[in-house]
This record gives structure tokens, sequence and C-alpha cells, in this order.
């Protein structure tokens, strides 16, 4: 029988390749990802995915082009807006991890409202990485111990303070367009995750791929520090 994973992490890469490839400019290949999402989600709810977590915004992606992050802003805004009804229709839970602070004010408000126009969905939580940099994230948590006086300081309690505190760690982690490379995802979250590579460009990624990825997964022991004999 095929293990499913609880919790999916990916790591959309390669939107801008594809449009290099398709000469299509830089948006056109953020906005072709974006058309990506909802067929993705879908298949991990049929699938028995529980949550999945996409990074869309790294908090090193404010350093790209002013015009490249005013035109993902927008897009990001969008799709929030237009999908709201249909997350409720099928179950899904939108949440966002990351330091919205930084995001527009619009788009923060449309974020808050959608987090709770889908707050009962249950059949799968998604999870956007929006302005999100897993160092910044661990120094947050460890500054709000600090700030409460804290003197020693335990995994447990990192992982309580982290943006995922309410969220299991991912079981498998999925990186589009061959990098092999974490880029300040997920660090502490992703530990004892499985990873998975994949030459295709997020644009291209579909429910072929994503069975590639799970059945990848599915042949894999997972220890977790400890021998086969004592997993077995």
């Amino acid at each position: 029988m095929r293990k499913i994973p609880r919790h999916i992490a990916v790591i959309m890469d390669g939107n801008g390749r594809w449009a290099k490839e398709n000469k299509l400019s830089r948006a056109e290949g953020h906005a072709k990802g974006a058309e990506r999402i909802e067929g993705i989600i879908d298949a991990c709810k049929d699938r028995g995915v529980k949550f999945i977590t996409l990074y869309a915004f790294s908090e090193e992606n404010w350093h790209r082009p002013d015009k490249e992050v005013t035109a993902l802003m927008e897009l990001l805004r969008i799709y929030i807006i237009n999908k709201r009804e249909g997350m409720l229709k099928k179950g899904v839970r939108f949440k966002t991890i990351g330091d919205l602070a930084r995001l527009p004010k619009e788009l923060v408000r449309d974020i808050k409202e959608t987090e709770e126009f889908t707050l009962k969905g249950d059949a799968i939580t998604m999870i956007v990485a929006l302005s999100y940099g897993s160092r910044q994230e661990i120094v947050r948590a460890v500054q709000k111990l600090v700030d409460r006086g804290v003197r020693e300081i335990s995994q447990e309690m990192i992982s309580s303070e982290l943006d995922t505190k309410d969220i299991p760690d991912p079981d498998l982690l999925i990186r589009t367009s061959g990098e092999f490379r974490i880029s300040n995802f997920l660090l502490w979250q992703l530990a004892y995750s499985e990873i998975y590579i994949t030459e295709t460009l997020w644009p291209d990624f579909d429910e072929v791929e994503l069975d590639h990825a799970i059945e990848s997964y599915s042949k894999r022991e997972r220890r977790f520090g400890m021998t086969s004999e004592q997993v077995s």
C-alpha cells in the first residue's frame, strides 16, 4: 500500500526559466506558476494529503527588481481574492507564514479576510510562505522566549514559537527546476523530511509529477535516527 505524506512542502522554482524558454516576461511566468497551484492543491487533497506549504515569496526575494516585486504582490492579491470562494467550497483552509508586516497593507488585509473566510476548511490546509525566511523565523522565536525571561531554551519551546507552531513538520519536501538547495525554507521543520528534486519547472509540474514524488516518498524508510530493526 502506498504511503501518503501528511504534509508536503514545495519550493515552487522555475517560473522565470519557464518564461524565458517560452519567450514570455517573468511576470507572465509567475502568472503561469500561480495557475498551477489550484490543480496541485486539488490533487493533494484527493490523495489524502492534509497539509501543503508553498514557498511563494522569500525574505530574499525583496531584493529582486521593484517591477517584479510589484507584479508578484498584485498576483498574490488577485489569487487570494479570486480563489477564496473555491477554497471554501472545497474545504481548503488558507494560512500564511512569514513576516507579513513587510507586505502591502491591502494584501495583508486580503490575507486576513481569506484566512477567516476559510477557517473551517477541513479537507486540506494550504500554507503560503510570504516574505518568509527560516533563519529570520528562528531568530524571532528565540527573541520571544528571551523577551519573556526564559533562561533555558528547549527544542519544544522554539517549536512552539515558530510561525508553524500549529502545523506538523513536513514529511516530504519537493523542489522543482532541479536545484539542490533548501533556500532558507523551513530549516527547523525539515530536519527529518524526505527530499524529492525534479528537473520539471513549476509551471509544468502536474499530477503525474506529484505522483512520482509521492511514489518516491512511499518507497523510503523513515528511521528518524534509529535502525531499520527499531522502526520495523
